[in-house]
């Protein structure tokens, strides 16, 4: 599955991890070294995240339930904690891999 900035047309992640039960949002992307370019995780529902035990920063978008970006936080880093009230869903990407996406964008999913 692919994440596509539908606003611009930049494809964000072509490999799309899907964190939607209990155990793999809780689970996220802890124990893991690192996020390669082109990869992503959805976390939903969510509205908050943290990177309390990350080895490396990541990109969070915060999306509302209509696939609109409401806030991104660019390159955060260990031990940090951010939220948006009204996500619906989070997506995490690499250092970097959320630049071509803005606040008011709308995003899209495809196979």
């Amino acid at each position: 599955m692919k994440l596509i900035n539908e606003t611009n047309g930049y494809i964000l992640a072509d490999q799309v991890r899907i964190a939607d039960n209990f155990f793999a949002r809780l689970k996220g992307l802890l124990g893991t070294a690192l996020l390669p370019p082109g990869h992503c995780l959805v976390i939903r529902p969510c509205n908050s995240v943290h990177t309390f035990g990350m080895r490396y920063p990541i990109d969070v978008l915060f999306v509302s339930k209509d696939d609109v970006v409401l806030e991104k936080v660019s390159k955060m880093q260990s031990g940090k904690i951010a939220a948006k009230k009204g996500s619906s869903y989070v997506i995490e990407l690499p250092a970097g891999g959320a630049e071509p996406a803005n606040a008011g964008d709308k995003l899209v999913f495809k196979r």
